[in-house]
């Protein structure tokens, strides 16, 4: 048998998480706003097409991390 005050404690405990907080219900809803627009996913996919792959940036991209990759070397032997 548990001693008595951790059954008070957890019967505490217990009616809490039942209560309800009209502060944080309130903000929850101020904040939520209107839901979102949704669009046709073929736009987007357009859009996608007509800048290409990016292959051009992906190589910029990696030619920067290589570049950051050197510089922590260095700085680890420092």
């Amino acid at each position: 048998m548990p001693p008595r005050p951790t059954l008070a404690l957890a019967s505490v405990l217990l009616m809490a998480a039942c209560a309800s907080f009209p502060q944080v219900d309130a903000a929850t809803r101020a904040a939520s706003g209107p839901a979102p627009k949704l669009i046709p996913v073929d736009g987007i996919l357009a859009q996608a097409d007509a800048l290409g792959s990016g292959q051009a940036a992906v190589g910029t991209i990696e030619a920067r991390a290589a570049g950051l990759r050197a510089r922590a070397d260095r700085l680890r032997r420092m």
